[in-house]
């Protein structure tokens, strides 16, 4: 069965996790996606979450019935430079401590690194999941990475592939539609990239977003021209230029069943009816 979960990332200016979790039961949800936020653990930086945090959001979650589905972490573990990459491991090692503390069965990350120089970052990153992986396994955890625009590896088919090089079960993929135009040069051609990842695909990111290569480029602007910058939007299903049919039709097709996170971003004025307009349309598109 799908778990649809909730990317409360439009929330964290105001609220604690454990609201967060109230706030997830208040809209339907059953499920919570943890993302970066400062207090708990931001991107690059050590983690912040303490035993007294992680013990308010279990009472939390015991109180509201809403499950942490997973966290998302995002160190740069894939750093050429070694000495950031292996304080980025040392990230890591808490956060995968604090997964465990909560229960969680699931760590959703990308694969960092730098576009400008993507065979170190490789080699980078395989480092350091050969140092993790006694981690991940001694807590019984699920490893889910993404393609993100300016990862070392920023295309759909070039991120399954290195997941596959992984070679580890619980190491799978997840599709990010959001970044659906950048996982494929602005083809958008989700059913042929989801179908791609076949059996590894174990979870979705779930927003719509523009082309940036329609319309001759000019769908927006980066200035300077040729600026070294990756812009992509998460927003409300509807509100872009992807192929939603495509999408559901083809997850309907492969049966997926994994996790399903709703992650519009940048929309804090409108929220709660977002994500509740959201969960209503993965619902009847993926429970069916």
């Amino acid at each position: 069965m799908v778990k649809i979960a909730l990317d409360p990332a439009m929330y964290h200016a105001t609220l604690s996790v454990p609201e967060e979790l109230r706030k997830a039961a208040d809209l339907g949800y059953e499920h919570l996606e943890l993302s970066p936020r400062p207090d708990w653990f931001f991107w690059h930086r050590h983690p912040k979450a303490d035993d007294a945090m992680v013990a308010e959001a279990k009472k939390a979650m015991t109180e509201t019935g809403v499950r942490i589905s997973s966290l998302v972490p995002v160190f740069n573990w894939s750093s050429p430079d070694e000495q950031e990459r292996q304080a980025q491991v040392r990230n890591w090692k808490r956060l995968l401590e604090i997964a465990a503390e909560l229960e969680v069965s699931v760590v959703m990350s990308e694969l960092s690194g730098d576009p400008r120089d993507p065979l170190r970052s490789e080699h980078a990153f395989y480092k350091s999941l050969e140092e993790l992986a006694p981690v991940f396994e001694r807590y019984g955890l699920r490893l889910h990475l993404e393609a993100h625009p300016y990862d070392f590896a920023e295309r759909n088919d070039d991120a399954v592939q290195i997941v596959r090089g992984l070679n580890k079960p619980w190491a799978n993929y997840c599709f990010c539609a959001p970044h659906a135009f950048h996982l494929s040069d602005g083809a958008g051609d989700v059913g042929r990239m989801l179908r791609y990842a076949g059996e590894r695909l174990a979870h979705l990111h779930i927003a719509d977003c523009y082309n940036h290569r329609a319309n001759v480029g000019n769908r927006y602007i980066v200035n300077p021209p040729g600026a070294d910058a990756r812009v992509h939007q998460h927003n409300e299903i509807g509100n872009g230029d992807l192929d939603w049919d495509a999408f559901f039709g083809t997850l309907r097709e492969v049966r997926f069943d994994g996790i399903a996170s709703v992650c519009v971003f940048g929309w804090e004025e409108d929220a709660d009816a977002i994500h509740r307009r959201m969960l209503e349309r993965v619902r009847a598109e993926l429970s069916s």
